[in-house]
């Protein structure tokens, strides 16, 4: 969950200009003058094979596009989520242990492939509601007031609260500049992120195998620096992730990464609120 590979893969393309929109291979750095200056014969075989671009291939990403697509994926994800906590009583474990592999496994899939598979990103998105539903009970029973246990109330709800207040502050100092992404902070947000990667996966098999809730820290002063690291560096992510969306269509990119934009940008906020929720749970152990 720490890891966003998603925007990454889209940053380059944008570098190298979208070269899935055109389908056109790249030109030398020589190639300053007519259409075929540059070109060997076999990539001007390949341009005069190619097929004409359709409607769909044609029509450039917009704004519209990116939130149509993350609100279908949010909507995908609040109604597993709603399923998991139901069937968690009985196969909490399995919605974890499942959870968890859809997250690592076909995650991965989706940031990797060379092409955006929406039933993929579609799958992805209910396995992680499932999961998050599952964990979001476990929560609730564990640390709700006994009797308050309903999904609407107690800590699951303050997670959530949390989770768009964070969303909303980012999206406001991003947008009017108070928070700017630079080279140089996306540099040290991904490596950070990396970082705290491989801590989650370690700090997870400790939590397993030494039966810790929480993991390495606890309750103690370090377990709750390691909950407000997580929580502030995934509020970052999510302006690496608004600019990305910018500078995915100042790009000029194709429609259909509209798709792998609002998976991108669910991913972060999904690990937003489990780090939320890590938090407050950390608090009322005390």
């Amino acid at each position: 969950m720490a890891s966003n590979p998603v925007f990454d893969r889209i940053d380059k393309e944008s570098r190298q200009g979208y070269a899935g929109f055109g389908g056109a291979p790249e030109r030398p750095a020589s190639a300053a003058g007519g259409a075929g200056d540059g070109l060997t014969p076999q990539q001007l075989q390949d341009l005069y094979n190619q097929p004409s671009a359709g409607p769909v291939q044609m029509r450039r990403l917009t704004l519209d596009d990116v939130v149509m697509k993350t609100s279908g994926l949010f909507a995908l994800v609040i109604v597993g989520a709603v399923v998991g906590w139901q069937l968690a009583p009985t196969y909490g474990p399995l919605l974890v242990i499942g959870g968890i592999a859809i997250i690592l496994g076909l995650g991965l899939v989706i940031a990797l492939r060379k092409t955006i598979s929406v039933p993929l990103i579609l799958v992805y998105a209910a396995g992680q509601g499932l999961f998050v539903g599952a964990i979001s009970q476990f929560y609730s029973l564990r640390f709700d007031p006994i009797g308050q246990t309903d999904v609407f109330h107690g800590i699951v709800a303050q997670a959530v609260l949390g989770t768009l207040s964070v969303f909303a502050g980012m999206l406001l100092a991003y947008k009017t500049g108070l928070v700017r992404v630079t080279a140089k902070f996306r540099r040290i947000v991904t490596m950070a992120v990396i970082g705290y990667a491989v801590f989650a996966l370690i700090n997870f098999l400790y939590a397993v195998i030494g039966n810790h809730t929480f993991g390495i820290g606890g309750t103690g002063p370090l377990g709750f620096f390691v909950s407000i690291f997580a929580i502030g560096l995934a509020s970052a992510m999510l302006a690496v992730d608004f600019d990305s969306i910018d500078r995915a269509i100042s790009a000029g990119a194709p429609e259909k990464y509209s798709w792998l934009l609002a998976h991108g940008l669910i991913v972060t906020l999904v690990w937003l609120y489990l780090e939320i929720l890590r938090l407050l749970g950390r608090m009322r152990s005390n």
